[in-house]
């Protein structure tokens, strides 16, 4: 079968489409004919640390597709079966999937909008529901609001009744934003959004941040959140790993501060929010209260060409990569 690998030196990582033998599933493990996969920025980051220098791997987080096989113990999946889930490995033909992480699609989405949903749609469950406890009519401020994680963290607190507001350097992607429920755009890349912010709010401030920039917004973040008010720290492509901490508003203002990565989590970690994500967001996306935002879909062959797309970021939404059979 037809598998993507990516070497690294440390400075430079080489992509190459390899011809690799077909997995077979162990016990508790299911192969799926990948039908779509979605593209996730930060694995082709060589600073976060996913690829070991002079080591090469099957390349992709998450995919859906056919159940092909199951392994030992495996029950609740036949062959046939349309699923979705993480998959390490998903830019290939076939790939596995733990059956602790599978979930059946919903008739409603298509391969590339299954695609788009496991990795960042976990990770924003994570923020608002797991550690954020986003409750409906709260105020959520998102800086970076128009990237893959920004858009879903807005589709799914809009879900969830929250109110809204986010960043962009770009007006013209806030404008696509605003009808899927932005409340309040702020056009800037620059720390300069607390006198906006406070002012939607009625000075309040907002409930939830979801920090997506990273250390050059988050002392104006801080500024700008509520009484009880949390923040999670999900990336930062901005570089900046530093940042000041205002103590006496941490103190005062009884502010919680948490950050949400899968790199020190085990495989068990991962997949214990499984379950609540099946129960509380699957029917949100069958009844298309969320609809993930697909923005392109390359063809299996043009895995390069679907990273530039990514990050050249003139995208919004998620870049999909399309499964050999996705057309059958």
């Amino acid at each position: 079968m037809k598998s993507y690998w990516m070497k690294s030196d440390g400075k430079v990582a080489d992509i190459e489409l390899r011809e690799v033998e077909q997995p077979k599933p162990g016990p508790g493990q299911i192969l799926i004919r990948v039908r779509a996969s979605g593209l996730n920025r930060g694995e082709f980051i060589l600073g976060h640390g996913l690829h070991k220098t002079g080591d090469a791997k099957a390349i992709g987080m998450d995919a859906a597709g056919e159940v092909v096989a199951c392994g030992e113990g495996v029950a609740g999946f036949s062959v046939g079966d349309r699923v979705f889930g993480r998959c390490p490995g998903a830019f290939s033909e076939f790939a596995l999937m733990d059956q602790k992480e599978i979930m059946a699609m919903p008739a409603s989405l298509s391969w590339e909008q299954a695609a788009a949903i496991p990795l960042t749609f976990h990770v924003v469950f994570d923020m608002l529901v797991i550690q954020g406890h986003l409750k409906a009519g709260e105020w959520v401020f998102i800086p970076g609001v128009s990237s893959g994680v920004g858009v879903s963290a807005l589709l799914m607190a809009k879900a969830l009744g929250a109110k809204v507001i986010g960043t962009s350097g770009s007006q013209e992607k806030l404008d696509r934003l605003r009808g899927l429920g932005l409340d309040l755009g702020i056009c800037t890349r620059a720390p300069n959004f607390y006198d906006q912010v406070m002012d939607a709010t009625n000075r309040k401030g907002v409930d939830l941040v979801i920090n997506t920039v990273g250390g050059s917004v988050f002392a104006e973040c801080i500024r700008c959140m509520a009484f009880q008010g949390r923040l999670a720290t999900v990336g930062y492509v901005d570089g900046v790993l530093k940042a000041e901490i205002d103590i006496e508003a941490l103190h005062s203002k009884r502010l919680t501060l948490f950050g949400v990565s899968n790199k020190l989590r085990t495989q068990l970690q991962r997949s214990e929010s499984v379950p609540a994500f099946r129960e509380q967001m699957l029917p949100l996306f069958a009844a298309k209260r969320i609809v993930p935002l697909v923005d392109q879909v390359f063809p299996f062959g043009q895995l390069v060409e679907a990273k530039a797309a990514m990050e050249a970021n003139q995208h919004l939404g998620k870049i999909v990569l399309a499964g050999t059979a996705s057309g059958n």
